[in-house]
């Protein structure tokens, strides 16, 4: 049987497990490892690259995940201050 290629099937199919490989970093396990005082290339080294970050007056705060289910790190001077999550398996 010959095998027809599908390309935007292929695409979605590598686009999906990429995304699901971007969000495997985020459980509860990868979240207890993050300390105060880290800085921010220790917890990209842990959770991979974040979804978004805002900076403001010396504070730098970044979103790992989407919207139902996150992480959130606060730096302050390029180091941990306060993390929060949700919804993390």
């Amino acid at each position: 049987m010959k095998q027809t290629l599908r390309p935007k099937r292929d695409i979605a199919v590598l686009l999906a497990t990429f995304m699901l490989a971007a969000c495997s970093e985020l459980n509860e396990a990868n979240f207890s490892r993050l300390q105060v005082g880290m800085s921010f290339e220790e917890v990209r080294g842990i959770l991979g690259q974040p979804a978004g970050c805002d900076e403001a007056l010396g504070l730098r705060s970044c979103r790992w995940g989407e919207d139902n289910r996150w992480v959130k790190v606060a730096f302050v001077g390029g180091r941990v201050a306060v993390t929060a999550a949700n919804n993390l398996r």
